[in-house]
């Protein structure tokens, strides 16, 4: 999934409707209604069980459906599509189903594989040398296989794409970027921007875009018309689910801001589908590819998404005993498991106010799809999930809900005693060392972009990715933003050059701290301001160097003998060096040319002459 309700809370702060999609929900419309009367045998008494979980869970509403080999043999919306506005949940509701978009991905680089246009198992650069990874041994090892399995090392720095506006583009060369925190194929470590940056591969090797390669040759052949890929297309037709999630500390439902910032990162997490659709998908996944008498996912592909390729830990087992699930092993846009001794395929999905499970039992013939509004309820669709399969297998029922449900209530009390201990470890009476004036700027990191900070009414102000909250002192160079209902508690920890200047501020981010520094100004990239400073210079004893112009914009000081140093910019005329942060070099003009290099070390200064 993009981010479970766990993942959500740790975040700071996680077709155009035609006359043809009408008459299909038409067309559908009284079976389905046939269907909510006549509960199959197989699920008597889940109606009241429903009843009983949308209680405890406080939920505003869900939407199930039930195939068995080629049909749709359950689909039924309980409690509100729009809490608000009391509007009924229906099969036909849309819901963004975020990463269960991973499987339709995987699928289609499968019938790319199919066709001999890529291999899930040789590096991917021999088919798109543009990719680029942190170091040369990922660029020559780095398969689909891996990049679709989440066993690259790479940890999910889910915060470079989450409400940025970036092209898909944009986020396949962040790459480049992204230093690996295990080694290759040894640990899952779930990754969106893996199969972001697959999409554009897709995109590369077919030269359709993601969007058309999938719309083509798979929603269109399984009849999945009412399936599209944005909030603005899903808002079209009337029969759409809202975002809710409950106020903190209470059990009052609020409305929440839908995720719309889908462009970039769609082949992770962007289609919005309903059970009637997503009916058509499991027959398919359930009969090697064929849908309606017709082969339309190659047979070879859905099976090499199943096939095992990273084991993931049998978490429940081992932090709760429970044991009904056990030996999970991802494969290609989903994971398989045994669960109380039957065989299951499986993958969650997650984006702000909704969470959709959908999975299969293929040896059973059964596939269950559970849709559900509210952050709050991020547990829920595998509680549901459970439940109907034992209903269905005839075993006994496993009390998944009391268990989730006693987990959750005991994470949203924990939850509010630590924002009662918020301070505990402040430092009383200290100051930023200098004026809020000077803090004030614009922090870059190659992969995350630009941290904005700003100064209104004495008050420094927070701006990252477009989300925008007011930073208060806390100690030393340390800013807090307020803990926002909606985008949670930042931290900003501001640091100091050697040379006494705000230089860098980090936060922590994803699983890990990241470190933003001050973005210099631009002339200092300027190339033609550059050249002003190539030539030949002088040291002290005499010597000769030479300092010299890269085709990137970068200064470099050539020493014969000796190691390149690159200058990096820090204001106009003024430049640091990687190898010693407490030097720098600095131009100095006379009559508006260079005269001299300066060298500024902790021992004393050095002018180098120009020659």
């Amino acid at each position: 999934m993009l981010m479970s309700e766990r993942d959500q809370r740790a975040i700071p702060g996680s077709f155009v409707i035609t006359c043809v999609v009408a008459l299909g929900a038409a067309v559908w419309a009284p079976l389905l209604e046939a269907q909510d009367q006549a509960v199959p045998p197989r699920l008597a008494g889940f109606d009241a069980y429903m009843e009983k979980v949308l209680k405890d869970w406080n939920a505003p509403g869900v939407a199930v459906g039930v195939v068995a080999k080629d049909k749709l043999v359950f689909a039924k919306g309980y409690g509100y599509r729009d809490y608000d506005q009391k509007l009924p949940m229906t099969p036909q509701t849309l819901f963004q189903i975020a990463s269960n978009t991973k499987l339709f991905t995987a699928v289609a680089v499968g019938m790319l594989v199919d066709e001999g246009k890529l291999d899930w198992d040789k590096p991917i650069r021999q088919f798109v040398p543009s990719i680029q990874f942190y170091n040369d041994d990922l660029n020559n090892t780095v398969t689909m296989r891996d990049m679709l399995s989440h066993r690259t090392g790479i940890t999910r720095h889910d915060l470079i794409w989450y409400k940025a506006d970036l092209s898909r583009k944009d986020l396949f060369v962040r790459l480049k970027y992204l230093e690996p925190v295990a080694p290759l194929r040894q640990t899952y470590l779930y990754n969106n921007l893996m199969y972001t940056a697959s999409g554009y591969v897709i995109e590369s090797v077919s030269g359709q875009t993601w969007e058309d390669f999938v719309r083509g040759r798979i929603f269109k052949p399984l009849e999945m018309n009412a399936t599209v890929f944005t909030v603005q297309e899903m808002k079209k037709n009337p029969d759409h689910a809202v975002p809710y999630t409950e106020k903190r500390d209470s059990t009052d439902l609020m409305q929440i801001p839908y995720y719309e910032d889908t462009a970039g990162m769609a082949p992770c997490g962007a289609i919005i589908s309903n059970i009637e659709d997503m009916s058509r998908w499991l027959i398919a996944r359930l009969n090697e590819g064929r849908y309606a008498g017709r082969q339309v996912i190659p047979a070879q592909v859905l099976k090499a998404t199943a096939e095992p390729a990273i084991a993931q830990v049998n978490t429940d087992l081992e932090s709760r005993g429970y044991d009904e699930l056990l030996n999970p092993v991802y494969g290609l846009g989903c994971s398989t498991a045994s669960y109380r001794g039957h065989f299951y395929v499986q993958h969650g999905g997650a984006l702000s106010g909704f969470f959709s499970h959908v999975s299969i039992m293929p040896r059973d013939q059964v596939g269950v799809m559970v849709f559900v509004i509210g952050d709050h309820c991020g547990m829920l669709p595998g509680v549901i999930t459970y439940n109907i399969y034992e209903r269905w297998l005839g075993l006994d029922q496993t009390p998944w809900n009391d268990r989730r449900l006693e987990s959750h209530t005991r994470g949203k009390k924990a939850d509010q005693d630590a924002r009662s201990k918020v301070g505990s470890d402040r430092v009383a009476q200290t100051k930023p060392s200098h004026p809020l004036s000077d803090f004030v700027g614009e922090y870059e990191h190659p992969a995350y972009g630009i941290l904005k900070i700003d100064l209104k009414d004495d008050q420094l102000q927070f701006d990252f990715h477009n989300i925008r909250l007011p930073l208060s002192h806390y100690h030393y160079d340390r800013f807090d933003t307020p803990d926002d209902e909606l985008w949670g508690k930042w931290s900003v920890n501001f640091s100091i050059s050697p040379q006494g200047a705000i230089d860098t501020a980090a936060m922590s981010l994803d699983e890990a701290a990241v470190t933003f520094t001050r973005k210099v100004d631009a002339e200092l990239l300027d190339p033609q301001v550059l050249d002003r400073y190539v030539g030949d210079y002088e040291d002290p004893t005499g010597g000769r160097f030479r300092i010299i112009r890269k085709d990137d914009a970068q200064l470099i000081v050539v020493i014969p003998g000796q190691p390149q140093i690159h200058l990096i910019p820090a204001k106009p005329r003024q430049f640091r060096i990687k190898e010693a942060p407490d030097q720098m070099f600095e131009f100095l003009l006379e009559n508006g040319a260079v005269k001299t290099l300066k060298i500024i070390a902790p021992s004393g200064e050095y002018l180098c002459p120009r020659k």
